[in-house]
C-alpha cells in the first residue's frame, strides 16, 4: 500500500513538472515566433512537438512490448483527429463565444488540408489496400518509399508556406488590428537567444518526463482494460499540449489565423517529419511497424477531412462549426473505447 502511494505521488509530481515544462516550451516558442513572425513561429513549435512525439514513439517501439508495432499508427491517427476536430473545434468554439465570427486566409488553410489529406492517405490507408504483404502492413521498400514521399511532400509544403506563398499564412487586416501582439515591439536578439536555449532545455525536460511516464500510461490502460489504441491517444494528447494551448490562446485573442497555422502545422509535421524518421529507424533496427488503420477509423478520418474542407472553404467561422468538430471528436473518443 505504501509503495502504491509513493508511486502515485511520484507520477503526480512528474505530471505537474511535465505540464510546467510544456507551458515553458509554449512561452519561449511564442517569444521566438514573435521575433520571426508568422508562419515561422508556428513551424518552430511544430518541429518542437515532433521531437517530443518521435522520442516517445521510438522509446515504446524499442521496448518491444506487446502491440508496440501499432504505437506509431495510433499516435499519428490520433494526432490528425485531435488536431482537426479537438484543437480546431475548440479554437473555433471559444473564438465564436468571444468574437461571434472570425476570419482567416482560406488560401493557406485549404492548401494545408490538401497536403494533410494526401499524407494521411499515403501512410494510414495505403497499407490496407496493398497486396504485397498480408494485413495492414507495408513491405520495407513500400515503407521506405512512403517515408520519402511524405518527407518530400512536407518539404514542398514548407517551401510554399515560408517562401513562395508566405502571405497566404499571414493574418488578415482586421485580425492584425485586434492583435495586441502585432504592434508590440519585437523581443531583442538577446532575449530571443535566451528563449531559444530555454526552449531546447524545456523540450529535453518534456521528452525525459514523457518517457518516464509512458510505462505508467501503458500500465494504467492495461489495468483499466481499455483498448491499446488509448496509449496512442494519450501520447498524441501529451505532445499536442504546447500547440493546443497556444492555439486556443490565439483564438481567444481573435487570432484564428495563428491558431490554424499552429494546428494544421502540427498535424502535417506529425506525418511529414515523424513517419519518415520512424520508418528509417524501423527499417534500420528491423522493428515491426504496422500503419494501416481500421475501416471504422478510415470512415471517421474522411468524415473529418470532408467537414474540415467545408469549415475552411469560406474563410470565416462561427460557433456552430466548432460544435460540429467537437462532436466528431467526442465520437472518435467514444468509438476508441467502444469500437
Amino acid at each position: 500500500m505504501t509503495d502504491l502511494l509513493s508511486q502515485t505521488w511520484f507520477i503526480a509530481i512528474m505530471s505537474i513538472t511535465l505540464i510546467g515544462g510544456v507551458l515553458s516550451a509554449v512561452h519561449h516558442a511564442e517569444v521566438i515566433a514573435h521575433k520571426t513572425g508568422e508562419p515561422y513561429g508556428a513551424l518552430i513549435l511544430a518541429i518542437s512537438v515532433t521531437i517530443i512525439e518521435v522520442s516517445l514513439i521510438i522509446s515504446m517501439m524499442l521496448s518491444g512490448h506487446e502491440g508496440s508495432q501499432f504505437i506509431a499508427r495510433d499516435a499519428v491517427f490520433a494526432t490528425v483527429m485531435i488536431v482537426l476536430n479537438g484543437v480546431i473545434g475548440l479554437c473555433i468554439f471559444i473564438g465564436g463565444l468571444h468574437h461571434h465570427e472570425m476570419s482567416f486566409r482560406n488560401e493557406g488553410t485549404n492548401s494545408a488540408l490538401a497536403v494533410l489529406t494526401a499524407l494521411a492517405t499515403f501512410i494510414l490507408v495505403m497499407p490496407i489496400v496493398t497486396v504485397s504483404t498480408p494485413g495492414p502492413d507495408f513491405t520495407k521498400s513500400q515503407l521506405a518509399f512512403a517515408g520519402i514521399a511524405s518527407f518530400v511532400l512536407y518539404g514542398a509544403f514548407l517551401f510554399f508556406q515560408t517562401v513562395s506563398h508566405r502571405d497566404y499564412y499571414l493574418p488578415k487586416t482586421e485580425e492584425k488590428k485586434t492583435d495586441i501582439n502585432f504592434h508590440a515591439p519585437k523581443p531583442s536578439n538577446l532575449k530571443t537567444t535566451v528563449s531559444a536555449l530555454l526552449l531546447i532545455a524545456s523540450l529535453i525536460v518534456v521528452v525525459g518526463l514523457a518517457e518516464l511516464l509512458s510505462p505508467a500510461i501503458e500500465a494504467g490502460v492495461k489495468a483499466a482494460g481499455a483498448p491499446k489504441t488509448i496509449v496512442g491517444i494519450a501520447i498524441a494528447m501529451l505532445v499536442l499540449l504546447p500547440e493546443g494551448f497556444a492555439a486556443v490562446r490565439a483564438a481567444k485573442a481573435n487570432r484564428l489565423q495563428s491558431s490554424l497555422n499552429l494546428a494544421l502545422g502540427s498535424a502535417l509535421a506529425s506525418i511529414g517529419l515523424s513517419i519518415p524518421t520512424i520508418a528509417a529507424i524501423a527499417i534500420f533496427f528491423d522493428l515491426p511497424l504496422s500503419l494501416g488503420i481500421s475501416s471504422l477509423n478510415v470512415t471517421l478520418m474522411y468524415l473529418t477531412f470532408f467537414i474540415g474542407a467545408l469549415t475552411l472553404a469560406i474563410g470565416r467561422t462561427t460557433l456552430l462549426q466548432g460544435v460540429v468538430h467537437l462532436i466528431i471528436f467526442f465520437e472518435y473518443l467514444f468509438l476508441s473505447l467502444v469500437p
